[in-house]
């Protein structure tokens, strides 16, 4: 009785933060050890199906590095990256559509439909959804690209339909109408800013943003956008970090409320920071 009781306060809790979120749009960048780990994956999937059964629209935007390293790995191709981007040949292109478009795309789809929830999957070229032309063409990485626009026809119709979608980031060339292969952090960013979120959610393999990287004790709870210089200057914001912390800067000055980063590795932490006052990583405001 008293754990019943005790489920109950949790949900009680948890109506306001429902309410306020309710018929509002939040963005999931989906990536890291909660891919890979299957207890963490099904912990997301039943967070999105929950979310979504509450009112509250979400869009789930994935990645899927270590799948296509594997898939590369078996036709023997090594990968390389320059600048933290991934070197894109047009073998490459063809095993990062296949990866993200295919398998990934539509296992992610399939685990949403069996757990209850209503989802489509698409990718950033149905009905050029996301274009981009290529980045920095000198620099050799290939079929990479930088987004220039967010179409977010395909994505309303999906949400209007009561269908969460699940995108892959694979864009399409301005150039030859071919594919180019986008960052799914800064994807998820834009397509958050041209939805006009309420949020913007980064899953990740840390706690969030550290005042020492070496000690999650340090974490930073709270940043303001107009922050993010100083704390680039005092080599806070370092390495891996800097283009995460950008993309949400970027989303929140686009108009996105509130851009998070978040430690995927805790299960139901997407629950925890949107049902919770103290929430969970790193709130950029």
């Amino acid at each position: 009785m008293l754990e019943r009781a005790r489920e109950a306060e949790v949900l009680t809790k948890a109506l306001p933060y429902i309410q306020s979120y309710y018929n509002k749009t939040i963005v999931i960048k989906y990536g890291g050890n909660a891919m890979l780990n299957e207890e963490l994956k099904m912990a997301v999937i039943k967070n999105v199906i929950l979310l979504s059964c509450v009112g509250i629209n979400v869009v789930l935007v994935h990645g899927g590095g270590p799948e296509i390293n594997e898939m590369l790995k078996k036709i023997g191709k090594e990968s390389k990256f320059v600048d933290g981007l991934r070197v894109t040949d047009e073998e490459t292109m063809d095993i990062v559509q296949q990866v993200l478009c295919g398998k990934i795309n539509k296992d992610l789809t399939a685990l949403l439909k069996q757990g209850g929830g209503k989802a489509i999957g698409l990718c950033g070229m149905d009905n050029g959804m996301i274009s981009a032309q290529q980045y920095a063409p000198t620099k050799g990485i290939g079929r990479v690209g930088v987004i220039t626009k967010i179409n977010p026809d395909v994505i309303n119709h999906a949400i209007k339909g009561g269908f969460i979608p699940v995108i892959a980031t694979v864009a399409l060339a301005e150039e030859d109408g071919g594919a180019y292969n986008i960052n799914a952090d800064l994807a998820a960013a834009r397509i958050a800013a041209e939805l006009g979120a309420e949020k913007l959610i980064l899953l990740t393999d840390v706690r969030g943003l550290l005042r020492d990287k070496n000690d999650e004790n340090t974490l930073i709870s709270e940043v303001k956008v107009s922050e993010m210089a100083s704390l680039t200057a005092e080599g806070i914001v370092q390495g891996g970090m800097i283009p995460k912390m950008e993309c949400c800067v970027d989303a929140v000055r686009r108009g996105v409320r509130r851009a998070h980063i978040i430690d995927g590795r805790i299960p139901n932490s997407i629950l925890i920071e949107l049902f919770s006052d103290e929430g969970i990583g790193t709130m950029i405001l």
